[in-house]
């Protein structure tokens, strides 16, 4: 496999301080933009030195500026440990005789006799964060069949008049349209290429082939090349996205270099950065479980009273700390070890942090994201009481995934909510083998009262279901219960997936009941009809006992179920089992039904829903 070799084709031109009334910048008169004075003593291009500088990467790194800037580039070479000899002088002493970046590009493959991939960066350019992953970018680039364009997403003010706007197919990556510096109107695009290019060995031909069509015409640019590439050869050409912003320093003025130092300045400072705390809650299903996992249709609420919630911290290496009750690595003694191991189990949610971690990497460089070689410490805490279906597994991957995008600054166009719920749901089946469905990742990434239809037309045609954030203004008080020591009477054990697989008729046209009722409760809802809904609970109960046996339920689920139907209260359970919801239309019966629950050895609470709309808690969610 041919290595990469990075190539920088750089105009240099003067740096203008005629501006400069206070004098202090007078001394960098006809310095090239990317030998500017950075942070720490650092230029703009020490920075894409440091990035390229990899052996086992690339064979060669080029650099080639004019005439006229020569000297400046050759002693920097000789500073940095750079092949003097890999400064190509293009001849150029003025803007009217520049060959351009398309000549100056041919001009290193022709005189170097290149005959490998290359990469192509400009030199002087400064993206938001420069300590990307340029492995990353290669093993995407060796992944695809074409070239590899690198853009990223315009910030607010920016126009896409004065780039080269590109248009992406989401699912291939594939760029279908290069429009250089479009007028308004011509797109809607606002995804912007730089001078960041993968260009295969077979299509460095193209060159003399572009440059050839107008011989007389100078100054060809890299937007101009690509637009004949892709729009009229249409070759393939794919895009990876930077989730950072970019600037190119070019014919930029004294307020233009002040403002990049400012800001890298601030950035030093406030390094190691803020850290990012992101919370996740529990829900619970008000209807339609557990049909989620059988193309059937459920309605969930995340609750405020339980939570998972993590914290991500900028730091020199990548750390996952546990959790000091539920990744325990000390013990009192081995009889200690003994109990919280029985009661616990073995694993805690440290194993949650880690394959989020692994999964997102994974997604990044599958959907073309580069991400920048930053690392954090990750730490977690959780209320969220165990083996009692709260969904407190996935609140902890849900709070890892928010964090993970915070930092790296990916957005919902990046990974989109329906598409974020699978995500969250495969690092639990698919890393970690634990047997989930896809409602509690849904209402933890919508979060609210959600209305969910998992039908296998839908589930197929476009891989996710239809999600509705419902209105929660004055909901009922809804309560819940749970086990105070949850065990196997808490959990629910069934073959019913082999049943419902197996087309047993019982079982199908229980879940076409479950979506039924599920319907039913959406109007109830929307109605405000809560005697209703109370009993429509009752009946999601019932025909859920109608295809699991007693035995099954457990006498843990069963008993709290009966105690509360002795005080009146519609009941069913919100999860895999070991806790009740419940509709208490009587408010008054509620404190009876606490006492009662909490004589049995149950834990009560009202529940306090939480809705998004309404929340002013900074920084949780």
């Amino acid at each position: 496999m041919a290595h990469l070799t990075p190539l920088s084709p750089i105009w240099f031109t003067p740096f203008q301080t005629q501006y400069d009334d206070t004098g202090l910048y007078s001394h960098l008169t006809g310095v090239p933009k990317a030998l500017l004075p950075g942070v720490g003593g650092k230029k703009i291009l020490d920075f894409w030195w440091e990035t390229v500088n990899m052996r086992q990467l690339f064979t060669e790194v080029y650099l080639v500026t004019n005439a006229d800037k020569y000297k400046h580039y050759e002693r920097w070479a000789t500073a940095n440990d750079f092949p003097v000899e890999n400064v190509v002088n293009d001849g150029s002493t003025t803007l009217e005789d520049r060959l351009g970046a398309v000549s100056d590009l041919q001009l290193v493959i022709r005189s170097r006799k290149l005959q490998d991939d290359i990469m192509v960066i400009a030199g002087d350019m400064l993206c938001a964060d420069q300590n990307f992953d340029i492995a990353q970018v290669i093993r995407f680039f060796r992944s695809q069949s074409g070239e590899l364009i690198i853009y990223y997403e315009l910030e607010e003010g920016e126009k896409s008049s004065s780039r080269g706007i590109v248009e992406v197919c989401p699912d291939t990556h594939r760029i279908n349209r290069f429009l250089e510096k479009p007028k308004n109107g011509l797109t809607s695009s606002r995804l912007a290429s730089v001078v960041f290019y993968c260009i295969r060995k077979d299509t460095l031909s193209y060159l003399s082939d572009f440059l050839n069509l107008n011989p007389q015409s100078t100054n060809k640019t890299f937007g101009e090349l690509w637009e004949w590439l892709i729009n009229v050869k249409q070759l393939d050409v794919f895009g990876m996205k930077l989730p950072t912003g970019f600037q190119l320093i070019g014919q930029v003025g004294l307020s233009d270099y002040t403002k990049w130092l400012t800001h890298y300045s601030t950035k030093q400072q406030d390094n190691p950065a803020k850290p990012i705390t992101c919370r996740s809650y529990a829900r619970v299903g008000l209807m339609g479980n557990p049909s989620d996992g059988f193309n059937g249709k459920t309605i969930a609420m995340s609750i405020t009273n339980f939570w998972a919630e993590v914290t991500l911290v900028e730091s020199q290496t990548l750390v996952l700390v546990p959790h000091p009750l539920n990744d325990p690595t000390e013990f009192g003694s081995l009889q200690d070890l003994f109990c919280i191991s029985r009661k616990e189990g073995y694993l805690g949610g440290l194993r949650l942090l880690q394959a989020t971690c692994k999964k997102f990497y994974q997604f990044c460089s599958k959907q073309g994201i580069a991400l920048t070689k930053q690392n954090f410490t990750l730490k977690y805490d959780t209320n969220i009481p165990r083996q009692v279906g709260l969904a407190g597994s996935s609140a902890i991957v849900s709070a890892t995934l928010k964090c993970l995008m915070k930092f790296y600054n990916i957005t919902d166009n990046d990974l989109p909510k329906p598409i974020r719920a699978n995500f969250i749901l495969n690092v639990e089946t698919d890393e970690l083998f634990i047997t989930a469905g896809l409602q509690d990742r849904v209402v933890q990434v919508y979060e609210g009262l959600v209305y969910m239809d998992f039908s296998k037309k839908l589930m197929d045609e476009q891989g996710y279901g239809d999600y509705v954030s419902m209105d929660m203004s004055d909901l009922p008080s809804f309560w819940l219960a749970y086990l105070s020591d949850p065990s196997d009477s808490g959990r629910i054990h069934s073959n019913i997936r082999q049943r419902w697989l197996s087309g047993e008729p019982l079982v199908v046209e229980a879940m076409k009941t479950f979506a039924q009722l599920t319907d039913q409760a959406r109007v109830a809802l929307q109605d405000r009809d809560w005697t209703r809904l109370a009993q429509l609970m009752d009946q999601n109960f019932e025909l859920r006992r109608t295809v699991y046996t007693d035995d099954c339920l457990g006498p843990g689920n069963l008993k709290m179920v009966q105690l509360a139907k002795q005080f009146g209260s519609a009941v069913k359970l919100p999860g895999s089992g070991g806790a009740v919801v419940g509709l208490c239309l009587d408010n008054d019966r509620l404190v009876e039904m606490r006492q009662a629950f909490q004589e049995a050895g149950c834990v009560f609470c009202v529940i306090t829903p939480y809705n998004p709309s309404a929340s002013t808690v900074s920084g949780q969610h």
